[in-house]
């Protein structure tokens, strides 16, 4: 039995091969798992809990049969699917969680994050984040019309793609210092992140102290998955 993480899965329509590989994950592994954590961009976009996607039925029928089962499911937002709600959460028999927390994992505490907080070197995208986390900005884009909210999501994207093709390689990874920084904040040896899509197990001091960051792989081309028992953890790859 161990507690396992994965992230930055970043299903849609257009891969199927990856859902597919998602639901495989679910019933046969992450259904005698302790507990199943997804630290965020589980989809490509969300534009809200009444979008009626095929994709978001199919896990959602996943994540339920997860939760039936007696693992307990916890989602913490990420860049992509900021926008999942409550509605949603109860369909997959999930509990979302805020970014960032701390968990208990076997008697350790661990702060999980999705990670983009971490990259705070990218000022655009911390400034287009505050303003698409701010409650009333939610709240305004919810009541516009699907459609309208999913052509806002294509061109979120579409600046996104172009924003990274301009950016140094280094800015699109975590900012050392702030890392540093929340460790010592939150005085935890253990930080659980996704967003980077660089997969990975860090050791570092942080004021004064020995720490671990683990960073958790994309779903692009193969599946990642990290694995955490009483023995330890391992960070795999799925295929």
């Amino acid at each position: 039995m161990a507690t396992l993480f994965v992230s930055d899965l970043h299903l849609d329509d257009a891969r199927p091969e990856a859902t597919a590989l998602f639901l495989r994950f679910l019933r046969e592994e992450a259904m005698h798992a302790d507990a199943l954590y997804i630290l965020g961009d589980l989809f490509e976009a969300w534009v809200g809990d009444d979008d009626p996607s095929a994709v978001a039925a199919a896990v959602a029928g996943g994540l339920r049969a997860v939760s039936d089962h007696g693992v307990p499911v916890y989602f913490i937002r990420g860049n992509r699917d900021f926008l999942l709600g409550p509605g949603y959460a109860r369909r997959c028999g999930m509990r979302l969680l805020p970014d960032p927390c701390v968990t208990m994992l076997y008697g350790r505490p661990a702060l999980l994050m999705h990670g983009d907080l971490l990259c705070s070197d990218d000022q655009a995208y911390q400034a287009f984040r505050r303003q698409v986390r701010d409650p009333a900005w939610q709240r305004d884009f919810l009541r516009q019309p699907l459609p309208q909210r999913q052509a806002f999501a294509a061109q979120a994207r579409a600046a996104s793609k172009a924003h990274m093709q301009g950016v140094r390689e280094e800015i699109t990874d975590v900012t050392p210092a702030t890392v540093e920084a929340t460790l010592a904040r939150f005085g935890v040896g253990l930080l659980i992140h996704g967003h980077t899509h660089r997969p990975a197990v860090h050791s570092l001091v942080a004021a004064g102290h020995p720490r671990k960051r683990i960073v958790l792989g994309d779903w692009y081309r193969q599946g990642s998955v990290l694995r955490v028992d009483t023995d330890g953890f391992e960070l795999a790859a799925l295929g």
